[in-house]
């Protein structure tokens, strides 16, 4: 059995609508505490991640934390719904790239742009965010979603960071994006999901 260890309104709500597009049973260990910014909280005993931060996964005795790690485990350990390309598939690359693009150069830049660090080009692995959005524009003109024309894992990161931040001074809320986040978040496994974060 999946064991999904959530906080609501933390990067883990994502992986209940991924569970949900799977179509596996799962269950939802909710972490009664979390370590927060200005210095309150701490960690909760019974969440396995390494740091106590959400969300980690278990599978059996498997463990499994951070988003891209989680989202290539389960589309990777439950392909019938080709969320995830195949070991083999011309998307594959496509789709691992994508993963580690989002963790190694996307989240960074967010962040770099939250916290207002000025981080010069050539001197870190990732890039600005106005670089980013150009890259990510030029995708979703060409194509519905991220690899093209199937709905991936890919674009639940995607699409669930961008329902965050679009609107919000680091990312500018256009028609292109918008229309966008709606495709992603149009989806019932979405709609289900959003029912058990709040339930």
């Amino acid at each position: 059995m999946i064991t999904l260890y959530h906080h609501p309104r933390t990067r883990s709500s994502r992986f209940i609508f991924l569970l949900e597009e799977l179509g596996v049973p799962y269950d939802i260990h909710r972490i009664a505490n979390l370590r927060r910014p200005d210095g309150t909280g701490g960690v909760d005993p019974e969440n396995p991640h390494p740091h106590g931060k959400s969300p980690a996964l278990k599978d059996g005795d498997t463990l499994v934390w951070e988003s891209t790690a989680i989202a290539l485990y389960l589309t990777d350990r439950f392909p019938q719904n080709g969320l995830g390309p195949a070991v083999g598939d011309a998307l594959r690359g496509a789709y691992v790239s994508w993963l580690s693009y989002y963790a190694g150069v996307m989240e960074p830049a967010w962040m770099s742009a939250y916290m207002k660090w000025d981080v010069p080009r050539g001197t870190a692995g990732w890039v600005k965010t106005d670089e980013v959005m150009a890259f990510i524009n030029a995708r979703l003109e060409k194509s519905p979603y991220i690899l093209g024309e199937k709905f991936s894992a890919v674009d639940i990161l995607i699409g669930t960071t961008f329902k965050l931040f679009m609107g919000s001074p680091i990312l500018e809320k256009t028609e292109l994006l918008e229309a966008y986040v709606n495709r992603v978040h149009n989806r019932p496994a979405y709609a289900r999901a959003q029912a058990k974060e709040n339930g």
